[in-house]
């Protein structure tokens, strides 16, 4: 077992530069965040997203999508000021599934923020990737229904393109007009902190010179909480649904569902300066691994998600000591939270309990494939307001979780670099690091 790190990220980032100057490989293009849209549980738009980062606002409740009383767990993250037709049309609205709905809406929030309009520049230069773990899985519900009780000839013709996953990214194109590279990410949890690691190199290779990047997820169904309960991977604090989720605390049990899409605009550096922004911050690198252990299961000393986290430093030609932040994956089950802060303490040694760790699932619930979304967002607030997000309902510390959580209220700090951590079924692991803009 590895007990630390070993390769300074630093020296292995200066390596890598060096090898890119002799071998002949050319400069990558830099790229940074340009635009923010959010649909989440504590708000919809970027400043109202924020806003509920900086109140430290608990997004999550008893579930209001159907009757959750014979469920197991009974309380969900449920994006409850949602408005399809104030991004599209009545008609547009019903021949997309609700996790598509998510995307269109904050795709075209983050390009109005990042002051673009596709049309008015090079369409084949501006790509899509998200990240989606289920797709429309309440659309799947309702048209098996139909069939059983009323045949095959009365399921609806746009069963299957409003229910595969990849109709996020697809649908997102067709109604911002992008054409360059086009993907659906799904790898779990992991999906879209992947989606934006993979939107970056795109750029970063000279594919594109604009990516909307995120994820889009509404698993808040009869059928989601049903798996989920039959796994026994949610909590069931149904007395307290507000408490539920607490992230690094002792009597964590279990994680709590959320639903909504964040979507970033990825831009080159030179795009953006040709018409006249810089970026919010700077994508500075990106690290993926898997497990290869469990399918649901991290692995206990958590050497897949240290060596994301590595990666992702390397990439970035960062140490650890240059980490002012993590967005913790923090899904406040007791194996993740344990395997997570292990691999923090190897990769950072010392320095482990003086970085500022938080979840922001304790407020909004675990949006699954679009939970890096959420994360990275996070990280771009943290940058640009010198605030801190908070993990909630940290009351009762584990001795296994001995981290500095920020507990329980936003904390004023001056942000630099931050690490966002994804990690999800099958071992998937995605980390990116942000940084701030310098010029």
């Amino acid at each position: 077992m590895s007990t630390g790190w070993r390769p300074a990220a630093r020296d292995c980032g200066v390596l890598a530069g060096l090898r890119r100057f002799v071998w002949g490989e050319g400069m990558t293009a830099r790229v940074g965040v340009t635009g923010v849209g959010a649909v989440t549980p504590i708000g919809v738009g970027k400043d109202a997203f924020f806003a509920g980062l900086r109140a430290s606002k608990n997004g999550i409740g008893r579930v209001t999508r159907f009757d959750p009383s014979p469920f197991r767990t009974q309380m969900a993250g449920e994006v409850r000021d949602f408005v399809a037709t104030d991004f599209m049309t009545e008609r547009e609205a019903h021949r997309l599934a609700r996790f598509a709905q998510f995307a269109v809406a904050s795709s075209r929030m983050a390009l109005a923020d990042a002051g673009l309009t596709v049309d008015g520049f090079n369409r084949d230069r501006v790509g899509v990737v998200m990240g989606c773990g289920i797709g429309g899985l309440e659309v799947l519900e309702e048209q098996v229904g139909v069939m059983h009780a009323e045949g095959p000839r009365r399921v609806s013709p746009f069963f299957i393109p409003m229910m595969i996953p990849n109709m996020a990214s697809g649908q997102v194109a067709i109604f911002t007009g992008a054409r360059g590279p086009n993907l659906t990410i799904t790898t779990a949890c992991a999906a879209a902190t992947n989606a934006i690691g993979e939107a970056f190199r795109i750029i970063q290779r000279g594919d594109a010179d604009v990516v909307l990047a995120g994820g889009a997820e509404a698993g808040v169904t009869p059928a989601g909480f049903a798996g989920f309960c039959a796994l026994r991977a949610m909590s069931r604090r149904n007395d307290e649904p507000g408490k539920a989720c607490r992230p690094f605390d002792r009597t964590r049990d279990g994680f709590v569902m959320g639903e909504g899409s964040v979507i970033l605009v990825l831009e080159s550096l030179e795009h953006a300066r040709r018409r006249g922004i810089e970026p919010f911050v700077e994508i500075a690198g990106y690290g993926a691994s898997d497990d290869a252990h469990h399918i649901v299961e991290p692995d206990p000393e958590g050497d897949g998600a240290l060596l994301a986290m590595q990666r992702a430093l390397s990439d970035a030609g960062l140490a650890p000591a240059d980490v002012d932040y993590i967005n913790a994956h923090g899904t406040s089950t007791p194996l993740n939270d344990r395997c997570e802060t292990q691999a923090i303490k190897r990769l950072f040694g010392p320095k482990a309990t003086k970085v500022a760790i938080s979840s922001t699932k304790s407020m909004t619930g675990h949006l699954l494939g679009a939970a890096g979304g959420v994360g990275a967002a996070a990280c771009v607030f943290a940058i640009t307001t010198g605030t801190v997000p908070a993990t909630i309902n940290y009351e009762d510390p584990d001795p296994e979780c001995d981290l500095d959580y920020v507990p329980n209220e936003a904390r004023k700090a001056q942000v630099d670099v931050a690490m966002s951590n994804s990690f999800g079924f099958g071992g998937h692991n995605g980390v990116v690091v942000l940084k701030r803009h310098l010029g």
